[in-house]
């Protein structure tokens, strides 16, 4: 099967965790032996000119490559293009939720551009189904497919990761390691409700706590006691970065999925999710600690019962592995190839 990918996050040597999620899922679909190409955006920020370029380069490359099906990523305005590509090659279109995509058809601007591409796609996936329930309550009657985009099992192997130097490690007296070692993956955004979490680490009192990521709230994290702020990394730096440590804690306020959260189960880490989204999907109790992100009690709560269980825990990366990539892609290139066998004469 020939796929055209359509995106307005992809990946560079510029900005290399910009839709770094994509990646495997490409990567994969080709592994099973169908033809993948890109039309994507690969840059922060730039202007709204960004998007009509994409969605000229989608069209061109629809017209050289005469895809069987075009998969866009993200509802718009990405899925907007994928639509114009779609009807230019005359395939079916098929759409995939992310998140902020759906969070956005609260306003009634984007509301009205997203409708087309729904009602234009032959299939919509999102990824989770809380994430399909928010979707629908816009579109009702709307038919949605759940599949997540799955973690590498081979990528995020626990057995074969050297670990990251894990910054301000070692006790001052003794060279001992402290404990607990927490991470949190992601942007330092209000979301991912980062201010709550280093309050809630400096209420545990011990340990240290590691950024991966940036945004604007760095600096109200950077020079507290016990955090480190490391900044963006590249993909597949983030393994070592599981490996190094004990726990990794997400408590967003909205998490759709929670990509972050099922790799580092995958890495046999006890993790500390939200309530509010996709993880209760598939955070069983054995892997982690599910937590209310606007009760700031009971996330220092979690930071501390999570610290109390197994590191490796090798029951979360029995959880992450029904979640294996190659089974979600899969999952993907047969309701791509059922989408491609609609009539769009």
């Amino acid at each position: 099967m020939k796929i055209l990918l359509v995106t307005q996050m992809w990946p560079t040597p510029a900005e290399p965790d910009l839709g770094s999620f994509l990646l495997p899922l490409r990567r994969e679909l080709i592994a099973q032996g169908h033809q993948v190409e890109v039309a994507a955006i690969g840059q922060r920020g730039g202007g709204k000119g960004k998007y009509a370029r994409l969605a000229a380069d989608a069209v061109r490359t629809a017209r050289r490559m005469r895809p069987d099906v075009v998969f866009a990523h993200f509802l718009f305005p990405a899925g907007l293009a994928g639509l114009a590509a779609a009807r230019a090659a005359r395939v079916p279109l098929v759409v995939m939720a992310h998140g902020q995509d759906v969070a956005n058809l609260e306003r009634a601007p984007l509301r009205l551009s997203t409708r087309p591409v729904v009602r234009g796609a032959a299939a919509v996936i999102a990824n989770s189904r809380w994430l399909a329930d928010r979707l629908t309550a816009h579109f009702p009657g709307l038919a949605c497919d759940v599949c997540d985009l799955g973690v590498d099992l081979a990528q995020f192997d626990p057995d074969g990761t050297a670990p990251a130097e894990w910054p301000g490690g070692a006790a001052a007296a003794g060279g001992d390691v402290t404990h607990p070692r927490i991470l949190c993956v992601g942007s330092l955004i209000e979301r991912k409700n980062v201010l709550a979490l280093a309050d809630a680490f400096a209420n545990l009192g011990r340990g240290s706590l590691t950024f991966v990521g940036d945004g604007p709230l760095r600096g109200a994290l950077e020079g507290r006691p016990g955090v480190t702020v490391v900044g963006r990394v590249p993909h597949d730096a983030v393994p070592a970065w599981y490996a190094a440590c004990d726990v990794l804690a997400q408590p967003s306020r909205i998490e759709p999925f929670g990509l972050a959260t099922l790799e580092a189960m995958a890495m046999a880490r006890t993790v500390v999710a939200t309530t509010n989204g996709g993880p209760p999907e598939f955070v069983t109790p054995q892997a982690g600690v599910l937590v209310d992100p606007n009760d700031p009690a009971a996330l220092a709560a979690a930071l501390a019962a999570a610290a109390a269980m197994p590191s490796p825990n090798a029951a979360a990366r029995v959880a992450a592995a029904a979640h294996d990539v190659a089974r979600q892609a899969a999952v993907m290139a047969g309701i791509l190839a059922r989408s491609g066998t609609t009539d769009v004469s």
